[in-house]
This record gives C-alpha cells, sequence and structure tokens, in this order.
C-alpha cells in the first residue's frame, strides 16, 4: 500500500514505473501520472548540470482584492505523543498563516519553502539532478512579512497536504483565499512528509510512510492510512483551539469570526478534513479535493453541514475506482456537490502542476495545463468557501458553466 500512498505522491513518475510501484494492487485513486522532458527552451543556464532545468517560477498572483500577509507559527501539543515517532515527544505542527492584508505594508514577501525542504520535495518526486534546488528556493510566495491585517472578522479556513507533501503545497489556494478576505492555516503534519523543516534546524521525514510500508497491502495499510485522517483532525482542533482560545497562540488572532470555519484538504488532507467536521462541531463547511476516504464518513452525515468533493474524472467519477467515494455521498446530509476535472490528475488540486507547467513539464495522460489546474481549484473551492462561509451567492456552483467546460457536476 505504500507503493500505492507514494504513487499518489509523485506526481513526475512515469506511467509505468507508477504501476510498476503499486505492485498490482487495488487502487483508491489513479497513480502518478507521466511527464514529458523538461523544455528545452526553458532550461541550461551555464554551469546548469546536463538535462537539468534551471527557471525562475513564480506563484500566481491571487485575484482577490486584497494585498497577503503571512506568518509562520510553531506549535506543540503537549496533551499528545506523536503518533509516528513517540521517543520525539509532544506532537508539533508547522503552520503558516495568511490574511488579508492592507497594501503598501510588510516587508519582503516569504520564500516559499527552505532549501532542505525543497531538497526532500524534488527527492520525492524524483527530480534531483533535473531541477536545480536554486529553481525551488528562487521561488516567493506573495505573502508579506509583518503586513498590516485589514479590518474586521474574517473566517478561517484550515488547509491539510497530500501525504508525503508540505504545507507549502497548497500556496496557491492559500493566497487566494487570503485575498478573498479569508484567515488560512496551512499546517504541516509532523512526520508524514518527505521532509518538513522545524525550529533549531530540525528536519521531520516521512515516518508515516514506514508505518504504511510496515503492513501487508489491503485493510491494514488502509487502516493506517486512516489513523493518519483521524490523527489530522486532532492536529486541526489543536490549531483551532490555539488561533481561537483565550490565549491565543497568532499575534492576529482577533480577526478570526470563530463562528465561521471551514477546512479543505488534498488528498488525505481531504479525507482528513470531513474527518475533522464529525469530530469537531465548530467546523461549518469542508471540501475533499481528490482524497480516497480511507476514513469513512459517519453513518449519521455531518450533521447538515455542507461540503464539496472534487476530484478527477478518471479515479473520482460515481462508479468509479474509488468506491469510497459513492459511499460517502450517500452519507452526507446536507448542502453537497460531487465535481469531476476532465483531464485531471491527482496533483491538479495543489502547486505542482502550476510550477512543472512553468518549466514545460507536460503530462500527456492528464493534460489539463498547469494554469487551468490553479484556476479551476482556486473559482470551485473558493466559491465553496464564499457561499458557506459568507454567505455570498455562488451562480459557478449551481451547475456546468460555459468558462469551466472541464468540470463536471455529478448527481447534483
Amino acid at each position: 500500500m505504500l507503493a500505492l500512498a507514494l504513487a499518489l505522491a509523485l506526481p513526475f513518475v512515469t506511467a509505468a514505473d507508477a504501476a510498476a510501484a503499486a505492485g498490482g494492487a487495488g487502487t483508491a485513486a489513479p497513480p502518478g501520472p507521466a511527464v514529458s522532458t523538461p523544455d528545452p527552451a526553458r532550461a541550461a543556464a551555464p554551469g546548469t548540470p546536463p538535462g537539468a532545468v534551471r527557471e525562475r517560477l513564480a506563484i500566481p498572483r491571487p485575484s482577490g482584492p486584497y494585498a497577503v500577509g503571512g506568518d509562520t507559527l510553531h506549535l506543540v501539543d503537549r496533551s499528545r505523543t506523536d503518533p509516528w515517532q513517540p521517543q520525539a515527544g509532544a506532537r508539533e505542527l508547522m503552520v503558516s498563516a495568511y490574511y488579508p492584508a492592507r497594501r503598501g505594508t510588510g516587508g519582503p514577501t516569504a520564500p516559499y519553502m527552505t532549501r532542505r525542504e525543497a531538497e526532500a520535495l524534488l527527492e520525492g518526486q524524483d527530480l534531483t539532478g533535473k531541477v536545480p534546488v536554486e529553481t525551488v528556493t528562487s521561488v516567493r510566495t506573495n505573502a508579506r512579512t509583518d503586513a498590516r491585517p485589514v479590518r474586521g472578522r474574517r473566517p478561517l479556513v484550515v488547509l491539510s497536504p497530500g501525504f508525503t507533501l508540505q504545507r507549502t503545497t497548497l500556496t496557491v489556494l492559500a493566497e487566494e483565499l487570503a485575498a478573498r478576505g479569508y484567515v488560512v492555516a496551512v499546517v504541516d503534519h509532523a512526520w508524514e512528509s518527505f521532509g518538513t523543516s522545524f525550529p533549531g534546524g530540525r528536519l521531520t521525514t516521512c515516518a508515516a510512510c514506514d508505518a504504511v510500508e510496515e503492513v501487508p497491502d489491503g485493510d491494514e495499510s488502509r487502516a493506517v492510512l486512516a489513523k493518519v485522517a483521524r490523527g489530522r483532525s486532532a492536529d486541526m482542533s489543536f490549531l483551532i483551539d490555539e488561533l481561537t482560545g483565550p490565549r491565543p497562540a497568532w499575534r492576529h488572532a482577533r480577526m478570526i469570526d470563530r463562528r465561521s470555519i471551514g477546512v479543505a484538504g488534498h488528498s488525505i488532507g481531504g479525507n482528513s478534513a470531513a474527518q475533522l467536521m464529525a469530530d469537531d462541531e465548530r467546523v461549518r463547511a469542508g471540501a475533499d479535493l481528490d482524497g480516497t476516504f480511507f476514513s469513512p464518513v459517519p453513518e449519521e452525515g455531518l450533521d447538515r453541514r455542507p461540503f464539496l468533493m472534487m476530484g478527477t474524472a478518471a479515479g473520482h467519477s460515481p462508479g468509479g475506482e474509488d468506491g469510497t467515494w459513492d459511499a460517502a455521498w450517500e452519507r452526507l446530509d446536507g448542502w453537497k456537490r460531487w465535481l469531476t476535472v476532465e483531464g485531471s490528475g491527482h496533483f491538479t488540486f495543489n502547486d505542482l502542476p502550476v510550477l512543472a507547467g512553468q518549466l514545460g513539464m507536460t503530462d500527456p495522460d492528464t493534460p489539463l495545463p498547469g494554469d487551468r489546474s490553479g484556476q479551476i481549484t482556486r473559482a470551485y473551492t473558493g466559491a465553496f468557501f464564499d457561499r458557506h462561509l459568507r454567505g455570498i451567492p455562488q451562480p459557478l456552483l449551481r451547475g456546468p458553466s460555459p468558462a469551466n467546460p472541464e468540470v463536471r457536476f455529478h448527481r447534483p
């Protein structure tokens, strides 16, 4: 099952390699797509290793009316021992907080990720030596440090990344929501990514991957991934406590509207979003972006709260490869939408295709361009939260749109 989990986390392996990695196991979502050789017109500055890409990448500017501010938080939940590394002690989280800010305030834009995180990401995607680490470390976000927040209370959206991936891979969506007027907290769950930087120069690796690998494929490995979802739910509940409690851990916590909280996630992060809604009644709305429900939606539903399922057409259409979506749909008891995106892959819903597209790295099996991946994810996720956390009518969610022919609505 680890082979499957890793296949879902490797968007740049060839289709043949992904199939071999999966070892013929039944798949809950399609394996990582193939990718072409980087476009030579975009590559090869003097001194770059042969075959390597060297180009400055950019996170697209969000469409909302606000500038974006950013902070980084290190949180420690002393009530829990880390489930993957008990010897490490208390459960730790790294969190990127994004918020609507006043234009013209703040310092430089924040870096996308640390060098060690970039090295871990490239190694995990089998891109070491093909894309220089400097290409990744040179990426800057649109968020400015020490930017002054706008006035007023704002809804909070918590985001959880895919298995093995860092929180930074949801930056495009996080900044879009912040520019629309949300406070956004993106979580790195310790020991669940290939590499996350913590204070003191520490880098946590994927001990959770080892836990999946140590059990047989099938029910036992799925049980471990269900444990991931439940643990992340506990992480996010703790984060909400830290942001909205009487002694908040964030300097701008006063801008959060505690009555208006949402959650979304990619892959296992999407399953974790549903789990959090089952566990924490404070969360009013949630979205799963192409994640298998290893931990199922409760039989009694989610207390009529709204939920969005958006995924690949190949893996997450009704009656498709991932039967957990059919089961979840039947149990969701509130406002709900089931959307699939034609030409998309598992990573359509995070930053990686947006950045890869700028390098000319294309996927013949999932041909949706990287810029469209980002546009669709931002548009529909943003519309969902605008409707359910801010009460703004959203025609985009009523049915098919000529502006987005790739998006299909199922079982409305």
